[in-house]
């Protein structure tokens, strides 16, 4: 099975739509959008989705993310894994962080696990 990325709502909308036209086999949806869970959503709700139908959370939280799948893990729930992105890249390189993630990586490798990219 191959890894779906779940964007925030705070992430450039540039990301799902490069995302989708660079790496079509991708599953990449966007809060807000129709299966995903609507704007406005709180970030345990969102990782409880994630959690629920599989999906890394593709975020720029830095601050209060981590605090949250702290929370999230000490109830004993799980999730895919979160990625946060780096200001200090481009949003291009980024873009290729995520795409070589997608194609390098098996589908439990980050599982209640929030990465910086780029990945060491």
């Amino acid at each position: 099975m191959t890894l779906k990325y779940l964007m925030d709502e705070n992430v450039d909308p540039i990301y799902t739509t490069q995302l989708r036209r660079q790496k079509p086999d991708l599953f990449v949806l966007a809060v807000g959008e129709l299966t995903a869970p609507p704007r406005g959503t709180q970030d345990p709700e969102i990782l409880c989705w994630c959690q629920e139908h599989g999906f890394i959370l593709i975020t720029n939280n830095r601050k209060s993310m981590p605090v949250h799948l702290s929370d999230h893990i000490a109830q004993g729930r799980h999730i895919p894994g979160i990625f946060i992105l780096n200001p200090k890249l481009s949003v291009g390189e980024n873009l290729e962080e995520l795409i070589l993630i997608a194609d390098a990586s098996n589908e439990d490798e980050y599982q209640d696990r929030i990465d910086f990219l780029p990945l060491p």
